[in-house]
């Protein structure tokens, strides 16, 4: 697996795990956010590689912080 194909599917399962913890839909989540439901679902199955302003966005509307997002869960900072 590639770089950027890890890295996708790190911030996908991220978002998802967060957005569940946070109790949002997915299209309340790209409500929160600014942004189509459709694009929220491909960033969470690991086919979308957000823009640092769209993650920005997300990571504000599950409130948390970027980095958060981008970092596997369980790994050392």
């Amino acid at each position: 697996m590639s770089w950027k194909a890890s890295i996708t599917k790190i911030v996908g399962e991220n978002v998802r795990r967060a957005r569940e913890a946070v109790g949002l839909s997915q299209e309340e989540l790209g409500d929160k956010a600014g942004i189509d439901r459709t694009y929220v679902s491909g960033v969470e199955r690991g086919v979308r590689n957000p823009t640092v302003k769209v993650l920005a966005r997300l990571a504000e509307a599950l409130e948390t912080t970027p980095d958060k997002l981008l970092v596997r869960e369980g790994a050392k900072a």
